[in-house]
């Protein structure tokens, strides 16, 4: 006589943890865009203004970026099939990271499937359990998980505060290891710019290795986009930089750039490179048309800047508290992009004033 049992699931304590994102009122669902990432556009069947999206240029749209993904689809077909370093290395992939090595002004690049990826990638790669990470507090999360990934003792100084990262850096001045210093070049929530020059000094004080992420600076600041290294001139002086082709870029992919050994070190202990598909030839088609346009189309970056400038004084105007907040008050990070029009953002203003009221926040 056979008897059945029934299975207790294991994965019940998710199902838990779940209800009780729903009873603090944290849980979400996922938006469903309908149509193109644009600045009006449609999610779960109703027509927004659209303030949340990292397409800074526009350049997810832009038709010299869509006829570069049909022309390299149709010449190399939809996938590249392997990993890098088996047959995954591509002519074009080659072709993207020697445009941005000449864009960044550095020896050589390596392009990595997220920014996420060359983050976490990268620090987990050159840094091991007996070296420090000295850290800025806000820096992105892609950091902080290769900085736990590597082992390594990880030390935080606050929020752009130079005296307390010289401090941190003091207090392992004497111990074995190296030393990496790493800040975001624009911080993704604030929207505020590192301490590049303050940082290039510390870094070159106690020999420690200058790292910055520039996810949200490339494409936006520098000439033509080319970042925050740019845009405070500390060319040499920054030994590893991170960028992505997520947001300004349109497409999708990180990058790192440095010295050449730095990147032939990174093709052998970088676990994502190593161990992820390559790149689409769309994509990487994609991305090298792309700095193409940052090249020849400047008046898209100051289009940007001319609706943040906008932006930040109407909201002032109104009321809003836009920066420089120090309690735990929440905030709303909203973004602007150059193909934004002003009948839009008057529009999202007239929101944002009616809502503030509503909520007490404004007078």
């Amino acid at each position: 006589m056979s008897t059945t049992t029934t299975r207790i699931n294991p994965l019940s304590y998710l199902t838990e943890q779940l209800d009780d994102l729903k009873a603090k009122g944290t849980h979400f669902r996922l938006r469903v865009l309908e149509d193109e990432q644009s600045p009006v556009c449609t999610f779960d069947g109703r027509k927004v203004i659209n303030l949340a999206s990292n397409n800074y240029l526009g350049l997810t749209t832009h038709p010299k970026l869509r006829e570069a993904a049909l022309e390299a689809t149709r010449k190399y077909g939809v996938g590249s099939g392997a990993v890098r370093t088996i047959a995954g290395t591509m002519k074009i992939h080659l072709e993207l990271e020697e445009k941005i090595a000449r864009f960044k002004n550095v020896e050589a690049c390596v392009v990595f499937q997220s920014g996420f990826a060359a983050n976490a990638g990268t620090v987990s790669a050159v840094l091991g359990k007996d070296d420090f990470i000295i850290s800025d507090q806000l820096n992105h999360a892609s950091i902080i998980d290769g900085a736990r990934l590597s082992k390594a003792k990880i030390l935080v100084f606050r929020h752009k505060d130079i005296g307390h990262a010289e401090e941190q850096l003091a207090s392992v001045k004497h111990q074995p290891g190296r030393k990496l210093l790493i800040s975001d070049g624009v911080f993704s929530m604030d929207g505020d710019i590192g301490p590049l020059p303050q940082l290039c000094d510390l870094a070159e004080k106690y020999g420690a290795i200058m790292m910055v992420d520039d996810a949200h600076a490339s494409g936006v600041l520098g000439r033509n986009g080319r970042g925050t290294i740019d845009h405070f001139k500390v060319h040499g002086r920054v030994d590893i930089q991170v960028g992505t082709l997520s947001k300004a870029i349109g497409a999708l992919g990180g990058y790192v750039c440095g010295s050449r050994d730095l990147i032939d070190f990174l093709y052998h202990r970088a676990r994502p490179f190593l161990f992820s598909t390559s790149h689409p030839p769309s994509v990487a088609a994609t991305c090298i048309a792309a700095f193409e346009v940052l090249e020849n189309e400047p008046e898209r970056i100051e289009k940007l800047w001319e609706n943040t400038r906008f932006w930040k004084k109407e909201l002032g105007l109104l009321g809003f508290d836009i920066g420089g907040n120090t309690t735990a008050a929440s905030e709303i990070r909203t973004i602007m992009t150059a193909t934004h029009k002003k009948a839009e953002l008057d529009q999202a203003l007239e929101v944002l004033k009616k809502v503030g009221k509503r909520m007490g926040i404004l007078s």
